[in-house]
């Protein structure tokens, strides 16, 4: 937890990452519907007004924390895929990832899928999501060339990750590590199936 949101007042003078980190701290008690600014003010010992010389709104502080988000999204599918380069390893990777994120980084993951951030109002959250849309590239490769065949297949990749995640997180228990590693195996396996399955995507 940090720091400044563990203590319950602002220590620091970077008011801006200090709120990021109160938001993941609350979205992580509440769930992300459960977040507001002025609750992470109050955490933070600060005025209801403090957090606007920074962000715009609730919406800004969100997309602020969805970025933080992708960037341990990314570092953690770049820890996954390792030295792999073919195609098949790195998107067995990204669903590895993907349900560890889920499970170890639950506030996070929670902002980046169930917040409704509009991202056509955020270039740089578009932007932080290009290393992930990196790894899902390779798929055009897997469908050599055809882009209505690669869409296709990174849609059926996805929603298969995002899946086991979301089945993985539904309960009251929090999953173990033996959960979540059977999630991460099952999740790689279903996309080494959809992988050799492709042509019946149509």
């Amino acid at each position: 937890m940090p720091a400044s949101a563990k203590s319950g007042r602002y220590h620091h003078g970077d008011l801006r990452a200090a709120l990021v980190d109160a938001a993941v701290v609350l979205i992580g008690e509440r769930g992300v519907r459960g977040f507001s600014v002025a609750e992470a003010s109050r955490r933070l010992g600060v005025s209801a007004a403090a957090p606007y010389r920074h962000f715009a709104d609730r919406d800004d502080v969100l997309a602020a924390v969805a970025i933080r988000s992708l960037q341990v999204f990314a570092a953690m599918v770049t820890a996954e895929a390792g030295d792999a380069d073919a195609p098949e390893p790195r998107l067995a990777a990204v669903a590895r990832a993907y349900v560890r994120f889920a499970a170890e980084q639950r506030p996070l993951f929670d902002t980046l899928f169930n917040a409704g951030i509009d991202k056509s109002r955020y270039p740089e959250l578009q932007r932080a999501w290009e290393p992930v849309d990196e790894f899902f590239a390779v798929v055009t490769e897997i469908c050599d060339g055809d882009q209505a065949a690669a869409d296709a297949l990174a849609a059926a990749l996805e929603a298969t990750a995002h899946g086991y995640a979301t089945l993985l997180l539904d309960g009251d228990a929090e999953p173990d590590a033996a959960a979540v590693a059977a999630a991460a195996d099952g999740a790689a396996a279903a996309t080494r199936a959809l992988i050799a399955g492709r042509q019946a995507l149509g």
